[in-house]
């Protein structure tokens, strides 16, 4: 399992770095990224304490932890600007919380975002065959995911990116530990949505693919 898309107590989660990834390690994870909720009031604060912890975590638990944010109900018009702070405050990976139908995120988040250089745009169940294409067309990947209520919408994320050919990750988008699940858990997520064991295992490598080009620098 590999999931970059998680919160601990820095933002809304319920658990502090440590335990998150700890217990993400005990069901088996080869990675994970802490990806807490951020905006311009508190990146500043919270992503240089998510680029230590992950680092002394990475070498005690020897479990591949990466920091990252979740940029959350930015102005549109902002989001390729914090996106930029937040690279050079330390975070690797950048996710966008992106426009759900369960929740009123402002309206050009999806498209904003990817004409930025973000790296997943979660949740964007309110996404267009438009939109999908330019997620394909600058290699940002869209995500599926287990949480509660954004999930309703992973079949019509899939079925876009599969016609438009956009790449997809897995993330659970974990806020406490019954979030963190298993591959057999995970694959019941997926099969809801359309996808199949072979889609699975190419989100995972989709990942690993983002995972190695960090780890180059690129």
């Amino acid at each position: 399992m590999i999931d970059l898309h998680t919160h601990s107590l820095f933002s809304d989660g319920l658990l502090i770095p440590s335990e998150l990834v700890f217990r993400a390690k005990s069901k088996g994870y080869e990675a994970i990224a802490i990806t807490d909720h951020t905006d311009m009031s508190n990146f500043d604060f919270v992503i240089p304490r998510i680029v230590k912890i992950s680092s002394i975590l990475s070498s005690k638990y020897e479990i591949e932890v990466i920091p990252g944010a979740e940029l959350t109900y930015v102005p549109p018009d902002l989001i390729s600007q914090a996106t930029e702070e937040c690279r050079k405050l330390g975070a690797k990976i950048i996710v966008i919380h992106g426009e759900t139908t369960v929740e009123p995120v402002p309206p050009g988040t999806n498209r904003a975002s990817l004409l930025s250089k973000i790296d997943i745009l979660s949740h964007p169940g309110k996404i267009n065959g438009e939109e999908v294409a330019l997620a394909k067309e600058n290699g940002i990947f869209l995500e599926i995911t287990s949480r509660k209520g954004h999930s309703e919408t992973n079949r019509h994320v899939a079925t876009l990116a599969k016609e438009k050919g956009a790449k997809l990750v897995f993330n659970t988008d974990t806020h406490k530990p019954e979030d963190l699940l298993t591959d057999r858990e995970v694959l019941e997520v997926v099969k809801k949505a359309g996808l199949g064991k072979k889609d699975l295992e190419q989100m995972f490598e989709n990942s690993r693919s983002l995972i190695r080009k960090i780890c180059k620098g690129d």
